[in-house]
Protein backbone atom coordinates (compact mmCIF):
# COMPACT_ATOMS: atom_id res chain seq x y z
CA UNK A 1 0.00 0.00 0.00
CA UNK A 2 1.33 3.37 -1.37
CA UNK A 3 -0.79 6.91 0.48
CA UNK A 4 2.11 8.60 -0.78
CA UNK A 5 -0.61 11.50 -2.55
CA UNK A 6 0.15 12.86 -5.95
CA UNK A 7 0.82 16.77 -6.09
CA UNK A 8 -2.92 16.55 -7.86
CA UNK A 9 -4.52 14.48 -5.27
CA UNK A 10 -3.61 17.22 -2.58
CA UNK A 11 -4.73 20.49 -4.50
CA UNK A 12 -8.13 18.53 -5.29
CA UNK A 13 -8.64 18.26 -1.45
CA UNK A 14 -7.49 21.87 -0.50
CA UNK A 15 -9.79 22.76 -3.08
CA UNK A 16 -12.85 20.97 -1.33
CA UNK A 17 -11.43 22.09 2.05
CA UNK A 18 -11.69 25.82 0.76
CA UNK A 19 -15.31 25.20 -1.34
CA UNK A 20 -16.23 23.60 1.92
CA UNK A 21 -15.91 26.33 4.17
CA UNK A 22 -16.60 29.04 1.82
CA UNK A 23 -20.28 27.71 0.48
CA UNK A 24 -21.44 25.26 3.38
CA UNK A 25 -21.20 26.53 6.77
CA UNK A 26 -23.64 29.81 6.68
CA UNK A 27 -26.62 29.78 9.06
CA UNK A 28 -25.33 26.12 9.97
CA UNK A 29 -26.54 26.76 13.86
CA UNK A 30 -29.82 27.43 12.53
CA UNK A 31 -30.58 24.71 10.19
CA UNK A 32 -29.97 22.32 12.72
CA UNK A 33 -32.24 23.77 15.21
CA UNK A 34 -34.92 23.71 11.99
CA UNK A 35 -33.83 20.62 10.94
CA UNK A 36 -33.55 22.37 7.63
CA UNK A 37 -32.50 19.92 4.91
CA UNK A 38 -30.32 22.37 2.68
CA UNK A 39 -30.63 21.87 -1.08
CA UNK A 40 -28.99 24.55 -1.97
CA UNK A 41 -25.59 23.75 -0.62
CA UNK A 42 -26.88 20.36 -2.02
CA UNK A 43 -26.76 21.28 -5.60
CA UNK A 44 -24.00 23.44 -4.88
CA UNK A 45 -21.58 20.06 -3.71
CA UNK A 46 -23.30 18.35 -6.54
CA UNK A 47 -22.01 21.02 -9.13
CA UNK A 48 -18.51 21.12 -7.39
CA UNK A 49 -18.34 17.32 -8.54
CA UNK A 50 -18.85 16.01 -5.32
CA UNK A 51 -21.82 13.70 -6.09
CA UNK A 52 -20.18 12.05 -9.02
CA UNK A 53 -16.36 11.77 -7.74
CA UNK A 54 -15.98 7.88 -8.10
CA UNK A 55 -18.45 7.73 -11.33
CA UNK A 56 -17.79 6.89 -14.85
CA UNK A 57 -17.64 10.32 -17.25
CA UNK A 58 -20.60 8.99 -19.67
CA UNK A 59 -22.96 9.38 -16.49
CA UNK A 60 -21.46 13.25 -15.51
CA UNK A 61 -18.62 11.69 -12.88
CA UNK A 62 -15.51 12.47 -11.89
CA UNK A 63 -14.00 9.26 -12.99
CA UNK A 64 -11.57 9.41 -9.42
CA UNK A 65 -10.44 5.90 -7.94
CA UNK A 66 -11.62 5.69 -4.44
CA UNK A 67 -9.02 6.50 -2.88
CA UNK A 68 -8.83 10.10 -4.63
CA UNK A 69 -12.42 9.86 -3.64
CA UNK A 70 -12.05 9.37 0.17
CA UNK A 71 -9.08 12.01 0.31
CA UNK A 72 -11.17 14.31 -1.07
CA UNK A 73 -14.48 13.09 1.30
CA UNK A 74 -11.76 13.83 4.31
CA UNK A 75 -11.63 17.29 2.74
CA UNK A 76 -15.26 17.80 2.55
CA UNK A 77 -15.25 16.84 6.15
CA UNK A 78 -12.61 19.07 7.17
CA UNK A 79 -13.76 21.75 5.91
CA UNK A 80 -17.74 21.42 6.51
CA UNK A 81 -18.91 21.27 9.77
CA UNK A 82 -22.84 20.20 8.63
CA UNK A 83 -22.19 16.37 9.65
CA UNK A 84 -25.99 15.83 8.42
CA UNK A 85 -25.41 17.22 4.48
CA UNK A 86 -22.44 15.06 4.30
CA UNK A 87 -24.33 12.05 5.19
CA UNK A 88 -27.08 12.91 3.25
CA UNK A 89 -24.82 12.65 0.27
CA UNK A 90 -22.66 9.76 1.20
CA UNK A 91 -26.16 7.81 1.70
CA UNK A 92 -27.20 8.43 -1.87
CA UNK A 93 -23.72 7.87 -3.46
CA UNK A 94 -23.15 4.76 -1.95
CA UNK A 95 -26.80 3.25 -1.47
CA UNK A 96 -28.12 4.66 -4.88
CA UNK A 97 -25.88 5.70 -7.02
CA UNK A 98 -23.40 2.72 -6.65
CA UNK A 99 -26.09 -0.34 -6.78
CA UNK A 100 -28.10 1.64 -9.93
CA UNK A 101 -24.40 1.74 -11.56
CA UNK A 102 -23.58 -2.15 -10.78
CA UNK A 103 -26.95 -3.63 -11.04
CA UNK A 104 -29.28 -1.46 -12.91
CA UNK A 105 -29.65 -2.03 -16.94
CA UNK A 106 -28.31 0.71 -19.13
CA UNK A 107 -31.21 2.56 -19.75
CA UNK A 108 -32.22 2.93 -16.21
CA UNK A 109 -28.95 4.22 -15.24
CA UNK A 110 -28.70 6.55 -18.40
CA UNK A 111 -31.73 7.93 -16.77
CA UNK A 112 -31.22 8.13 -12.92
CA UNK A 113 -27.65 8.77 -12.70
CA UNK A 114 -27.05 11.32 -14.68
CA UNK A 115 -29.83 13.48 -13.02
CA UNK A 116 -28.62 12.34 -9.56
CA UNK A 117 -25.36 13.28 -9.86
CA UNK A 118 -25.87 16.56 -11.31
CA UNK A 119 -28.22 16.95 -8.10
CA UNK A 120 -31.48 17.50 -9.85
CA UNK A 121 -33.46 14.63 -8.21
CA UNK A 122 -32.71 13.20 -4.61
CA UNK A 123 -31.89 9.38 -3.80
CA UNK A 124 -32.82 7.21 -0.67
CA UNK A 125 -32.41 3.66 -0.07
CA UNK A 126 -35.19 1.53 1.98
CA UNK A 127 -34.22 -1.66 3.57
CA UNK A 128 -35.09 -1.18 7.23
CA UNK A 129 -38.89 -1.83 8.11
CA UNK A 130 -40.96 -1.26 11.37
CA UNK A 131 -40.42 -5.03 12.85
CA UNK A 132 -36.84 -5.64 11.03
CA UNK A 133 -33.64 -3.52 11.38
CA UNK A 134 -30.64 -5.80 11.86
CA UNK A 135 -32.60 -8.81 11.08
CA UNK A 136 -32.68 -7.30 7.55
CA UNK A 137 -34.13 -9.94 5.71
CA UNK A 138 -36.71 -10.76 7.58
CA UNK A 139 -39.00 -8.42 5.65
CA UNK A 140 -42.62 -7.93 4.80
CA UNK A 141 -42.65 -5.59 2.31
CA UNK A 142 -43.74 -7.64 -0.80
CA UNK A 143 -43.18 -8.00 -4.50
CA UNK A 144 -45.72 -9.82 -6.11
CA UNK A 145 -45.39 -10.25 -9.74
CA UNK A 146 -47.95 -9.63 -12.53
CA UNK A 147 -47.68 -8.91 -16.16
CA UNK A 148 -44.76 -6.70 -16.77
CA UNK A 149 -43.39 -6.22 -13.66
CA UNK A 150 -44.17 -5.94 -9.61
CA UNK A 151 -47.01 -4.57 -7.40
CA UNK A 152 -44.55 -3.44 -4.32
CA UNK A 153 -46.74 -3.86 -0.52
CA UNK A 154 -45.15 -2.81 2.43
CA UNK A 155 -43.74 -0.07 4.46
CA UNK A 156 -39.75 1.35 4.64
CA UNK A 157 -38.63 3.40 8.04
CA UNK A 158 -35.49 4.97 9.03
CA UNK A 159 -35.07 5.96 5.23
CA UNK A 160 -31.93 8.55 5.27
CA UNK A 161 -33.23 11.32 2.74
CA UNK A 162 -36.85 10.18 2.47
CA UNK A 163 -38.78 13.01 2.67
CA UNK A 164 -37.14 14.79 -0.28
CA UNK A 165 -36.15 11.66 -2.29
CA UNK A 166 -37.62 11.62 -6.44
CA UNK A 167 -36.37 8.35 -6.37
CA UNK A 168 -35.76 5.22 -3.91
CA UNK A 169 -33.98 1.92 -4.05
CA UNK A 170 -36.21 -0.33 -2.34
CA UNK A 171 -35.70 -4.16 -1.30
CA UNK A 172 -38.82 -6.71 -1.18
CA UNK A 173 -39.35 -10.20 -0.97
CA UNK A 174 -41.06 -11.98 -4.02
CA UNK A 175 -40.87 -15.51 -2.66
CA UNK A 176 -40.80 -15.62 0.88
CA UNK A 177 -40.19 -19.28 0.71
CA UNK A 178 -36.47 -19.11 -0.36
CA UNK A 179 -35.65 -16.42 2.40
CA UNK A 180 -32.79 -13.99 1.71
CA UNK A 181 -32.56 -15.71 -2.08
CA UNK A 182 -36.25 -14.44 -2.22
CA UNK A 183 -35.33 -10.76 -2.15
CA UNK A 184 -35.41 -8.74 -4.35
CA UNK A 185 -34.53 -4.86 -5.48
CA UNK A 186 -36.03 -1.78 -6.88
CA UNK A 187 -35.88 1.47 -8.34
CA UNK A 188 -39.09 3.57 -7.48
CA UNK A 189 -39.95 6.99 -8.24
CA UNK A 190 -41.98 9.41 -6.19
CA UNK A 191 -45.40 9.89 -7.70
CA UNK A 192 -45.65 6.39 -8.52
CA UNK A 193 -49.20 5.95 -7.39
CA UNK A 194 -49.35 4.03 -4.20
CA UNK A 195 -46.19 5.00 -3.34
CA UNK A 196 -45.63 7.94 -0.85
CA UNK A 197 -43.56 9.35 2.62
CA UNK A 198 -45.80 9.00 5.12
CA UNK A 199 -43.72 10.87 7.60
CA UNK A 200 -41.27 12.88 8.69
CA UNK A 201 -38.87 10.72 11.66
CA UNK A 202 -37.67 13.82 14.17
CA UNK A 203 -34.36 12.68 15.41
CA UNK A 204 -30.90 13.51 18.11
CA UNK A 205 -28.57 14.54 15.18
CA UNK A 206 -27.69 14.68 11.39
CA UNK A 207 -30.39 17.20 11.10
CA UNK A 208 -30.33 18.45 8.08
CA UNK A 209 -30.08 14.75 6.50
CA UNK A 210 -33.64 14.12 6.74
CA UNK A 211 -35.15 10.48 7.92
CA UNK A 212 -38.82 9.67 6.81
CA UNK A 213 -40.94 6.57 6.38
CA UNK A 214 -41.86 5.29 2.83
CA UNK A 215 -45.63 3.34 2.03
CA UNK A 216 -46.24 1.05 -0.55
CA UNK A 217 -49.73 -0.10 -1.51
CA UNK A 218 -50.02 -1.56 -4.56
CA UNK A 219 -47.59 0.30 -6.42
CA UNK A 220 -46.70 -1.11 -9.76
CA UNK A 221 -43.11 -0.97 -11.05
CA UNK A 222 -42.27 -2.25 -14.35
CA UNK A 223 -39.97 -5.15 -14.50
CA UNK A 224 -36.89 -3.45 -16.10
CA UNK A 225 -36.66 -1.00 -12.64
CA UNK A 226 -35.58 -4.68 -11.23
CA UNK A 227 -32.04 -4.30 -9.99
CA UNK A 228 -30.04 -7.23 -11.43
CA UNK A 229 -31.37 -10.62 -11.46
CA UNK A 230 -35.04 -11.70 -9.50
CA UNK A 231 -34.06 -12.74 -5.94
CA UNK A 232 -30.50 -10.76 -6.63
CA UNK A 233 -31.52 -8.69 -3.62
CA UNK A 234 -29.54 -10.04 -0.84
CA UNK A 235 -25.92 -9.89 -2.80
CA UNK A 236 -26.90 -6.26 -3.99
CA UNK A 237 -27.63 -5.16 -0.75
CA UNK A 238 -24.11 -6.90 0.76
CA UNK A 239 -22.94 -4.58 -1.71
CA UNK A 240 -24.11 -1.48 -1.44
CA UNK A 241 -23.05 -1.78 2.80
CA UNK A 242 -19.68 -2.99 1.60
CA UNK A 243 -18.85 -0.10 -0.06
CA UNK A 244 -21.25 2.40 2.08
CA UNK A 245 -19.27 0.80 5.49
CA UNK A 246 -15.99 1.50 3.73
CA UNK A 247 -16.68 5.05 2.53
CA UNK A 248 -19.74 6.62 4.22
CA UNK A 249 -17.46 7.93 7.40
CA UNK A 250 -14.77 8.95 4.98
CA UNK A 251 -15.52 12.36 6.04
CA UNK A 252 -15.61 11.89 9.56
CA UNK A 253 -11.82 11.43 9.28
CA UNK A 254 -11.93 15.26 8.18
CA UNK A 255 -14.65 15.91 10.99
CA UNK A 256 -11.78 14.38 13.77
CA UNK A 257 -8.93 16.69 12.50
CA UNK A 258 -11.27 19.33 12.54
CA UNK A 259 -12.38 18.66 16.16
CA UNK A 260 -8.51 17.93 17.22
CA UNK A 261 -7.31 21.05 16.14
CA UNK A 262 -10.37 23.18 17.92
CA UNK A 263 -9.43 21.10 20.96
CA UNK A 264 -6.12 21.86 20.99
CA UNK A 265 -6.13 25.97 20.46
CA UNK A 266 -9.15 25.77 23.06
CA UNK A 267 -7.11 24.00 25.39
CA UNK A 268 -3.97 26.58 24.79
CA UNK A 269 -6.38 29.49 24.80
CA UNK A 270 -8.30 28.79 28.14
CA UNK A 271 -6.51 29.46 31.11
CA UNK A 272 -7.33 27.92 34.70
CA UNK A 273 -5.27 28.32 38.39
CA UNK A 274 -3.30 30.64 35.81
CA UNK A 275 -2.23 28.42 33.24
CA UNK A 276 -3.56 27.31 29.80
CA UNK A 277 -5.49 23.78 30.57
CA UNK A 278 -3.40 22.01 28.34
CA UNK A 279 -0.86 22.00 30.94
CA UNK A 280 -2.79 19.84 33.24
CA UNK A 281 -1.81 16.13 32.46
CA UNK A 282 -5.68 15.01 32.34
CA UNK A 283 -6.49 17.42 29.50
CA UNK A 284 -3.39 17.10 27.28
CA UNK A 285 -3.69 12.99 27.96
CA UNK A 286 -7.19 13.15 26.53
CA UNK A 287 -6.28 15.47 23.38
CA UNK A 288 -3.79 12.55 22.71
CA UNK A 289 -6.11 10.26 22.49
CA UNK A 290 -8.06 12.09 19.85
CA UNK A 291 -5.13 12.05 18.11
CA UNK A 292 -4.12 8.61 18.01
CA UNK A 293 -8.01 7.91 17.19
CA UNK A 294 -7.43 10.15 14.11
CA UNK A 295 -4.46 8.68 12.16
CA UNK A 296 -5.67 4.69 13.56
CA UNK A 297 -9.27 5.98 11.45
CA UNK A 298 -7.36 7.30 8.89
CA UNK A 299 -5.28 4.39 8.10
CA UNK A 300 -7.86 2.02 8.40
CA UNK A 301 -9.87 3.88 5.92
CA UNK A 302 -6.87 4.14 3.05
CA UNK A 303 -6.40 0.36 3.55
CA UNK A 304 -10.10 -0.51 2.90
CA UNK A 305 -10.11 2.16 -0.01
CA UNK A 306 -6.82 0.50 -1.08
CA UNK A 307 -8.06 -2.99 -0.91
CA UNK A 308 -11.53 -1.41 -3.01
CA UNK A 309 -9.27 -0.04 -5.78
CA UNK A 310 -7.67 -3.78 -5.88
CA UNK A 311 -10.66 -4.85 -6.95
CA UNK A 312 -10.94 -7.20 -4.07
CA UNK A 313 -13.86 -7.62 -1.94
CA UNK A 314 -13.59 -6.24 1.55
CA UNK A 315 -16.45 -7.58 4.18
CA UNK A 316 -14.42 -7.79 7.24
CA UNK A 317 -12.04 -4.88 6.25
CA UNK A 318 -15.55 -2.81 5.82
CA UNK A 319 -16.88 -3.53 9.20
CA UNK A 320 -13.37 -2.95 11.11
CA UNK A 321 -13.40 0.04 9.20
CA UNK A 322 -16.71 0.77 10.04
CA UNK A 323 -16.85 -0.08 14.12
CA UNK A 324 -13.74 1.95 14.84
CA UNK A 325 -14.70 5.03 12.91
CA UNK A 326 -17.78 5.38 14.32
CA UNK A 327 -16.97 4.29 17.99
CA UNK A 328 -13.69 6.41 17.06
CA UNK A 329 -15.62 9.66 16.49
CA UNK A 330 -17.91 9.36 19.29
CA UNK A 331 -15.47 8.82 21.87
CA UNK A 332 -13.62 11.86 20.39
CA UNK A 333 -16.62 14.08 20.64
CA UNK A 334 -16.70 13.01 24.14
CA UNK A 335 -13.20 13.91 24.91
CA UNK A 336 -13.78 17.39 23.12
CA UNK A 337 -16.79 17.94 25.34
CA UNK A 338 -14.79 17.47 28.36
CA UNK A 339 -11.95 19.51 27.23
CA UNK A 340 -14.37 22.41 26.46
CA UNK A 341 -16.02 21.76 29.88
CA UNK A 342 -19.24 23.82 30.23
CA UNK A 343 -19.10 25.78 26.78
CA UNK A 344 -18.67 22.45 25.44
CA UNK A 345 -22.50 21.79 26.63
CA UNK A 346 -23.55 24.99 24.81
CA UNK A 347 -24.10 25.24 21.09
CA UNK A 348 -21.98 28.37 21.20
CA UNK A 349 -18.46 26.24 19.87
CA UNK A 350 -20.70 22.95 18.00
CA UNK A 351 -18.88 20.37 20.21
CA UNK A 352 -22.32 19.55 21.09
CA UNK A 353 -23.66 19.15 17.76
CA UNK A 354 -20.20 17.15 16.57
CA UNK A 355 -21.51 14.56 19.37
CA UNK A 356 -25.10 14.48 18.88
CA UNK A 357 -24.03 13.61 15.57
CA UNK A 358 -21.61 10.78 15.95
CA UNK A 359 -24.09 9.18 18.06
CA UNK A 360 -25.84 8.19 14.72
CA UNK A 361 -22.74 6.75 12.94
CA UNK A 362 -22.74 3.60 15.62
CA UNK A 363 -26.41 2.68 14.18
CA UNK A 364 -26.82 3.60 10.45
CA UNK A 365 -24.89 1.20 8.16
CA UNK A 366 -24.98 -1.84 10.68
CA UNK A 367 -25.11 -0.94 14.28
CA UNK A 368 -21.72 -1.68 15.80
CA UNK A 369 -22.87 -4.67 17.35
CA UNK A 370 -23.59 -5.95 13.86
CA UNK A 371 -19.99 -4.94 12.57
CA UNK A 372 -18.15 -7.36 15.42
CA UNK A 373 -20.99 -10.05 14.34
CA UNK A 374 -19.61 -10.09 10.95
CA UNK A 375 -16.31 -9.82 11.84
CA UNK A 376 -16.33 -12.73 14.25
CA UNK A 377 -17.77 -14.84 11.68
CA UNK A 378 -14.83 -14.00 9.48
CA UNK A 379 -13.19 -15.46 12.62
CA UNK A 380 -14.96 -18.75 12.45
CA UNK A 381 -16.46 -18.07 15.77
Amino acid sequence: MDFAWSEEQLQFRRAVIDFARKELNSSLPGRDREAQFPRENWIKCARFGIHGLPFPEAYGGGNSDILTTMLSMEGLGYGCSDNGLIFAINAQMWSVQMPLLRFAREEVRQKYLPALIRGEIIGAHGMSEPDSGSDAYSLRTRARKVEGGYVLSGTKTFVSNGPVADVAVVFATVDPKRGMWGVSAFIVEMGTPGFSVSRHIDKMGLQSSPMGELIFEDCFIPEENRLGPEGAGANIFKDSMEWERACILGSYVGAMERQLERAVAYARDRRQFGQPIGGFQSVANRIVDMKVRLETARLLLYRVAWLKSQGKSTPMDAAIAKLYLSEAFLQSGMDAMRTYGGWGYTTEFGVERDLRDALGGIFYSGTSDIQRNIIARFLGL
